[in-house]
């Protein structure tokens, strides 16, 4: 095996395979997270929101939409929007990203969700009385007091979401397309030397690396966060 690994290594074309694919992976990862982030803030505010008329029915959609993509495989909702939603010619790899962004999302929700109403009732209370609408105290108030019990339920949701795009060479790849991801790398070099241990522990490296340096910065983040209490 260690020879296929230097074979591998030293050959210019296919560690431009693992490039390719480890920078088509984290691109996928960004772009999905971002997409998350915003959908789960959205849907967080939504479901802690004062209960009104016209905000009951959003609120049902949401609760649904949680249930759903947080309930169902990331595979299966990865085929149903490729091959059925966005069935459009050519944008299959946008498609996945979608998929991956609004499966984050639900998870991403719940996360917000709870770190903001860990924050006692009472701060929501102090804003009001202070003139604040529910809005502004929210963002003034409650969301400076509840990121430092967000960040880490998040920064989780993003290591889980990379390794869930490994998946996105399901609906087909090819070398410059998005969906030629770290496992479409491994794939390619197979075809050349038929061992893929060897090609998926390199993979497997990348991989390690990349969560290595996320649990890092998200811990730099907590101490951060840790230091601006005292």
């Amino acid at each position: 095996m260690f020879n296929d690994i230097i074979k591998i290594l030293s050959n210019r074309e296919m560690t431009g395979y693992v490039l390719e694919g480890l920078f088509h992976s984290l691109l996928v990862t960004l772009v999905a997270a971002l997409l998350g982030l915003f959908l789960g803030f959205v849907v967080a505010v939504v479901k802690i929101a004062p209960n009104q008329k016209w905000i009951k029915p959003i609120k049902i959609i949401c609760n649904v939409y949680t249930t759903v993509f947080r309930g169902t495989p990331v595979a299966l909702q990865l085929f149903i929007m490729v091959f059925a939603v966005f069935a459009i010619p050519g944008f299959k790899p946008y498609a996945a990203i979608i998929t991956f962004g609004i499966n984050s999302g639900a998870y991403v929700s719940e996360s917000i969700r709870a770190g903001i109403t860990s924050v006692d009732k009472g701060q929501m209370e102090a804003g009001r009385a202070l003139g604040f609408t529910w809005l502004q105290t929210m963002i003034r108030i409650i969301l400076p007091q509840a990121v430092k019990n967000i960040i880490p339920a998040i920064g989780n949701e993003m290591i889980a979401l990379l390794k869930e795009t490994s998946i996105i060479g399901w609906v087909g790849s090819t070398p410059g397309s998005l969906t030629f991801d770290l496992n479409a790398a491994a794939d390619t070099i197979y075809r050349t030397i038929p061992n893929y241990l060897a090609s998926g522990f390199i993979v497997g490296c990348c991989y390690l690396a990349i969560v290595y340096v996320m649990v890092f910065i998200i811990k730099l983040i907590e101490r951060r966060l840790a230091r601006n209490e005292r």
